[in-house]
């Protein structure tokens, strides 16, 4: 009987399936690293993307919040603005005492006549001036006791003057307020 030793070829069939095995967790773990760097590198780059992304956004709300700050600012300017405006109208609107009847007075003074004293005592105005004739003196009193503000036109002195070699008619006249009267509103008549 032939007697075959098959121990050596197992041995090497062994080692060689060994040596195979290695190779494969060789390979397989070369796989696994080099998956772990690539996911490593694309997980990196999303990183510093979203960063210069969210250094980019951060930069652009500064900005923003700047200009809503300037626009708030603005909008309190204008606001102030606003008010103030308003308040000069109704100022205009309510515009009452010395100041409109002094206005109307200078509308109603001639050239060649000048006014040297404006005095209010409750109702009671006293005027004075000088002008170069009576007749300006007495177009000035018609004037006045036309219009709206003044009535009772009384020419209490009017002398002759003279001023630096010009004879002048110096005046003094005196005139009540009018009282205005702010208009109602109709009242509504009941029906029947």
């Amino acid at each position: 009987m032939i007697k075959i030793n098959l121990l050596p070829y197992r041995a090497s069939k062994k080692k060689e399936t060994v040596t195979q095995q290695f190779m494969l967790m060789g390979v397989a773990l070369l796989a696994v690293i080099a998956a772990v760097v690539v996911i490593y590198v694309i997980t990196i780059t999303k990183i510093k993307t979203t960063k210069n992304e969210i250094a980019r956004s951060e930069s652009e709300l500064a900005e923003l919040k700047k200009k809503v700050g300037e626009i708030d600012t603005l909008k309190k300017l204008q606001a102030d603005v606003q008010k103030k405006l308003d308040i000069l109208n109704q100022l205009r609107k309510e515009k009452t005492g010395p100041a409109i009847r002094l206005a109307k007075l200078s509308d109603i003074v001639p050239e060649k006549m000048w006014l040297v004293k404006y005095q209010e005592n409750g109702v009671n105005i006293s005027i004075s001036g000088l002008a170069y004739s009576e007749e300006m003196i007495a177009d000035f009193m018609r004037s006045i006791q036309s219009s709206e503000q003044f009535g009772n036109v009384e020419l209490q002195v009017s002398e002759q003057q003279e001023l630096n070699g010009v004879k002048l008619k110096r005046f003094d006249l005196t005139c009540v307020i009018k009282v205005q009267k702010k208009e109602e509103p109709p009242k509504e008549q009941p029906k029947k």
